[in-house]
């Protein structure tokens, strides 16, 4: 589609105003590029960018500046990675230390955030409403702290009020049993087969078991789906503090969360690292912003995935080193985690 010489045009100009925010003008393109070309030339290969919907022209300036179509070209074939973000990375490792899962996910979207200066975003894995081990603890009269435990490593803690005072020794040899019989089954599962051996248990042991499984259903439906974080950095990027109607529509998108949803699931199915460039499609809402994403995996298992939202004049070579090292940092965290739980 485009030639050596229009593509060097595209790339440079692209470059510049990701770096300066400021239209790019034919004199800027013309020592910037490097070719040796007269100003009319220059002039004229961008108007036929132009045509191409490629770059447009504000309306106060002499310059141009990419469009959405421009962004997509430079990013799809003219992009060249540099190697600088890993040098950031060791000290990163010690900030997902894969002690439980969900800090390793909140710390993954902090982690994104602080590397970008724009905003982190990451799916929470989805949950196994599996359970691994429970424990019943007396804390008073009728009173009995449900602790279970997920295959994940997870640890919910809830207080359920029993109709009669049961004694430690009667709450051990409930969870016991629960432990005994049921570990690794599904809670509905669990469920069910509770539903058909309550006449072989104590009514009151039964009905604490049911709790416990109660108790469990309901904290794995509750688990936040999306962890953003740095949603405030988009107050200081320029493109956004003059335009307050495009900040509000942007921050409604964090609070609804299900439009995200649908764009990090999008994601979840391709390899690799993805670009969403605002205003290209119907994925990003937004024309003034961009997602950068990646999957991340459990033991080879794709399970969420995570990315940077920023305004579509960001460095996109950076942004692509940040979301791909994290997303490989909270797969190995992750299937640490995993493989180490017993």
């Amino acid at each position: 589609m485009l030639d050596e010489r229009a593509k060097t045009l595209l790339k440079t100009l692209v470059e510049r105003y990701i770096a300066d925010g400021q239209p790019v003008g034919s004199r800027t393109l013309s020592k910037a590029s490097g070719l040796e070309l007269s100003p009319a030339t220059i002039r004229n290969v961008m108007a036929d960018l132009e045509e191409l919907g490629l770059i447009a022209s504000p309306h106060t300036s002499a310059g141009r500046i990419p469009t959405a179509r421009g962004y997509r070209l430079f990013v799809d074939t003219l992009l060249t990675a540099k190697a600088n973000t890993a040098a950031e990375v060791p000290s990163l490792e010690s900030q997902l230390l894969p002690d439980q899962p969900q800090r390793v996910i909140a710390n993954a979207a902090q982690l994104l955030s602080s590397l970008s200066s724009f905003v982190g975003v990451i799916t929470a894995p989805r949950k196994s409403s599996v359970f691994h081990h429970i424990e019943f603890l007396r804390l008073g009269e009728r009173r009995v702290l449900v602790i279970m435990v997920s295959p994940e490593g997870d640890v919910q803690n809830r207080l359920v009020f029993t109709a009669q005072d049961l004694n430690q020794s009667e709450l051990t040899e409930a969870s016991n049993r629960l432990n005994a019989h049921y570990s690794g089954m599904s809670l509905d599962m669990v469920r069910d087969r509770l539903r058909t051996e309550v006449d072989a248990l104590r009514g009151e042991i039964a009905s604490l078991m049911s709790a416990a499984v109660d108790v469990g259903t309901q904290s794995f439906q509750q688990h936040e789906p999306v962890i953003i974080s740095g949603e405030r950095n988009l107050l200081t990027v320029q493109d956004f503090s003059h335009d307050m109607g495009s900040l509000r529509r942007m921050f409604d998108l964090f609070e609804q969360k299900t439009q995200l949803m649908r764009l990090l699931d999008v994601s979840s199915r391709a390899e690799g690292v993805r670009i969403y460039i605002g205003g290209e499609s119907q994925v990003v809402p937004y024309e003034e912003l961009s997602v950068v994403s990646a999957p991340y995996e459990v033991d080879g298992e794709v399970v969420g995935t995570l990315g940077v939202i920023g305004p579509t004049r960001m460095a996109y070579d950076r942004m692509i080193q940040i979301v791909d090292i994290t997303s490989r940092m909270v797969s190995n965290a992750l299937s640490q985690k995993q493989g180490g739980g017993g």
